[in-house]
């Protein structure tokens, strides 16, 4: 803030104040029949003029707060008329005052409390103006007088940690992160089309970290604010009518299974969301990963650039309903993006993106549930993982479900190792946890046995009990979690300490079961209260997306994905980087890799892999000319 601008500021508190004061003085003498008395002077609370003049005088009520001890008799028997006089007069004579005040009071003033109030007077004049430069026209809006920040919540994201180098820094050193940047860099000829797209300003984001040779955010995209409802604050994206035309041709090359349609939208409007999310699912069929992260880390970009200003996800507070169409983009993205984040090993940056998905809608569209325990473990979070089970509220208790029952288990068996002898023993051990999960969920055992896979013959003794034979309970809920939860989970059993509880468990659960049969009963009915439904509540989670492993199509499977793309005239009459000459683009370049994958990517308007015009030549036809020049 510069200080032409803190004078002015300064300048229209005060006049504000002085105003409130002249008002409140004329109140009082209107009412001057009506006499205070000194007791109810004397018991009356803080009077509100000092706290006006709490702001910008702070040094005046201290030396004011000394000389009110020693007269406090004096002081006690004024009326509440001649107190108001008095500050009224106080603040009309505000310069002469502070400069007696400096010379006669000095004594009572340390310089700790000056420096102390001037950092509240700035912090709050900045706050001051921030808050009306965004909120100027917004808070005009119905339900943004309501607009204030609640307590934090369990599901608070972590910014620091949503970026991915910052987490493979941690893992790997800082050392082998740039080795392998400067490596993937000098493999890769790729460059910015044109060599000035990459000039401009590229905006600074939360979710990911954009690149600077990525086209300039078109402004297609734009939030718009709802309601408050129950403490939460509801809003939803909206398009522009140039984003609505691209949206038409997307859907009608959707019909078709043309891909080279979609790829000819991302040329005119590189940031349309759902092709950009189709190409992603396409470059991750055929096995272009890094193609595939890049183009939902654009999606993800966009989206933040059209956050409404007041929309704070990252805090807990704001809903965005996967109900609305124009909201379910973010949430495929995000879900995309923690999956590959859960790839590359950055398990603490999945976990924060897994509380955003969790956050934005309450309703969990996309089974974020199912994968916050595994992260957490994964990231070794147990404690905020045993702080969410017991803070975070649903219909039914986290314990129920076939995913933390398990990982609570876990959770509590690290947690008894980090702590101490003297540690609380009012929570369950992590036997007991593991105990109640096999007889709550005992089918989970057996597709962990098959799934890790373990082949010792203690779990062949164990498989051979009728409780543990089966794997399906007969609630097609719970088996539908079963299967997500041993499809994502599985790894965490390979682990020979796990494994040992897990066993210690099952042993545990039949010697039970030997002596009293009525426990099974008791679960089931228990199982049958948490899940009464006959219907698959999670039939729209598909297993698939919860696995651990990148599926691939090979390219004859690929016809129901697009057309063929053997007749060039598919491509809009136009080819994709033209050589000159009418050769291939070199392949020094593009070896080894799908050609298919090759050729839609060309297509993006971000790709470019170098040719004449922009400095790189082929070796082999400068070989060629200068070969035919020696000839004549």
């Amino acid at each position: 803030m510069s200080a032409r601008l803190l004078k002015k500021v300064l300048k229209e508190q005060e006049q504000k104040k002085q105003h409130v004061i002249e008002e409140d003085e004329q109140d009082e003498l209107l009412n001057d029949d009506e006499s205070v008395s000194p007791d109810s002077g004397a018991g009356s609370s803080k009077n509100p003029f000092d706290l006006l003049n709490e702001g910008d005088d702070a040094d005046e009520d201290n030396a004011d707060q000394v000389y009110a001890d020693e007269t406090s008799t004096q002081k006690q028997e004024q009326p509440r008329s001649v107190k108001n006089a008095l500050n009224l007069a106080s603040t009309s004579n505000n310069k002469s005052k502070k400069k007696k005040q400096k010379k006669g009071k000095e004594g009572y003033l340390s310089t700790g409390k000056r420096e102390t109030s001037l950092d509240v007077n700035l912090e709050a004049l900045a706050l001051d103006i921030e808050c009306s430069s965004q909120q100027s026209g917004l808070n005009r809006q119905p339900g943004f007088e309501n607009f204030k920040q609640s307590k934090p919540s369990v599901l608070h994201v972590d910014p620091k940690y949503l970026n991915v180098e910052n987490e493979l820094r941690r893992i790997f050193g800082s050392k082998v992160v740039k080795s392998f940047e400067k490596s993937n860099q000098s493999s890769s000829s790729r460059q910015v089309r044109g060599g000035r797209r990459g000039n401009h300003h590229i905006r600074k984001t939360v979710l990911i970290s954009p690149s600077d040779h990525w086209p300039r955010w078109d402004g297609s995209l734009s939030m718009e604010f709802l309601e408050t409802k129950d403490g939460y604050h509801y809003f939803r994206y909206t398009h522009s009518s140039s984003y609505d035309q691209a949206q038409r041709a997307f859907e009608a090359a959707q019909a078709i299974h043309d891909l080279n349609g979609v790829a000819s939208v991302l040329m005119y409007h590189p940031y349309h969301l759902d092709s950009l999310i189709t190409m992603a699912d396409y470059f991750k069929f055929v096995g272009e990963h890094q193609m595939s992260a890049d183009a939902i880390a654009k999606c993800l970009y966009a989206m933040e650039c059209a956050w409404h200003p007041m929309f704070t996800p990252l805090q807990g507070n704001c809903q965005l309903k996967f109900s609305h169409d124009l909201n379910k983009p973010l949430f495929k993205a995000l879900f995309t993006h923690m999956k590959n984040m859960d790839r590359r090993g950055c398990h603490r940056s999945a976990l924060e993106v897994c509380k955003l998905l969790l956050a934005l809608d309450s309703d969990d569209p996309m089974g974020a549930m199912f994968c916050l325990d595994y992260f957490a473990l994964r990231a070794g979070e147990y404690a905020w993982l045993e702080q969410f089970s017991e803070d975070y509220r649903t219909d039914t208790s986290l314990w129920l479900l076939p995913s933390f029952s398990y990982s609570l288990a876990v959770c509590r068996f690290y947690l008894e190792q980090e702590e101490s002898s003297d540690a609380d023993t009012a929570k369950a051990s992590s036997a007991d946890l593991m105990n109640q999960a096999l007889m709550l969920h005992p089918p989970v055992l057996t597709k962990l046995v098959a799934k890790v896979p373990l082949k010792d013959q203690a779990w062949t003794n164990i498989l051979k009990n009728s409780y543990f034979h089966s794997d399906q309970i007969g609630i097609p809920s719970v088996d539908h979690l079963i299967n997500i939860y041993v499809e994502q989970n599985y790894l965490i059993w390979r682990l020979p300490d796990l494994q040992k509880l897990l066993r210690d468990g099952a042993s545990h659960v039949i010697q039970t079961l030997e002596h009293n049969k009525n426990d099974a009963k008791d679960w089931t009915c228990v199982r049958k209260e948490a899940f009464p439904s006959n219907k698959n509540e999670y039939g729209h989670l598909l297993v698939q997306d919860f696995s651990n492993t990148v599926q691939t199509l090979p390219l004859d499977n690929l016809q129901n994905f697009m057309v063929d793309m053997r007749d060039p005239a598919h491509l809009g009459g136009h080819v994709a980087n033209p050589p000159a000459g009418g050769q291939a683009p070199a392949l020094r370049d593009v070896a080894n890799r799908n050609p298919l994958a090759v050729l839609f990517e060309s297509l993006l308007p971000w790709v470019n892999y170098g040719g004449p015009e922009d400095g790189i030549v082929d070796e082999n036809r400068v070989n060629e000319q200068g070969q035919g020049n020696e000839d004549l």
